[in-house]
């Protein structure tokens, strides 16, 4: 069964002498199925009137177990990104009700900010919803072939670590 990107490797394998048919498949693959993915997850979550960003800031406070909270910080650590990138998500979710800021007890200069019960509702209705597409993606392969394919990614992922 031959699909769209066949198309591109023959183009490109007409054009590049040297070019790995194995290679250039695998990856633009692997590129169209993470762009698929990203499409499929920002649909969910606008349904929802989120922003990925939105979600995976939830997320990651979800992702600490109760109570659902981290410092400004460790959020911005977790994201790469910067503390002042971090505070203006942390302003918009909690304007929106998903997110509290409070200071710590013993140390009033300790800010956290938590995940409120409506952004803990909204991050489970978003990632049951997620968890679908994903589903619906994946169950397309018979048990074996996911399973099969999962030990593959994984063999990859394990070159990557440590450039991470």
């Amino acid at each position: 069964m031959k699909d769209f990107v066949d198309e591109h490797v023959d183009l490109w394998a007409g054009q590049l002498d040297d070019l790995d048919r194995d290679v250039e498949g695998i990856t633009v693959r692997l590129q169209v199925l993470t762009r698929y993915l990203e499409r499929r997850r920002e649909a969910v979550l606008a349904a929802y009137g989120l922003q990925l960003w939105e979600f995976k800031t939830l997320h990651m406070l979800r992702r600490g177990g109760t109570p659902y909270r981290a410092t400004p910080g460790e959020l911005a650590q977790r994201l790469t990104m910067s503390a002042a990138a971090m505070t203006n998500r942390l302003d918009a979710l909690e304007r929106r009700g998903y997110v509290e800021r409070s200071h710590d007890r013993d140390d009033r200069r300790k800010v956290f900010a938590t995940l409120t019960p409506a952004g803990n509702e909204l991050w489970e209705r978003g990632i049951g919803d997620i968890q679908r597409v994903e589903e619906d993606l994946i169950h397309q392969l018979p048990t074996a072939d996911r399973t099969r394919l999962d030990d593959l990614l994984r063999q990859l992922v394990k070159v990557t670590e440590h450039d991470s």
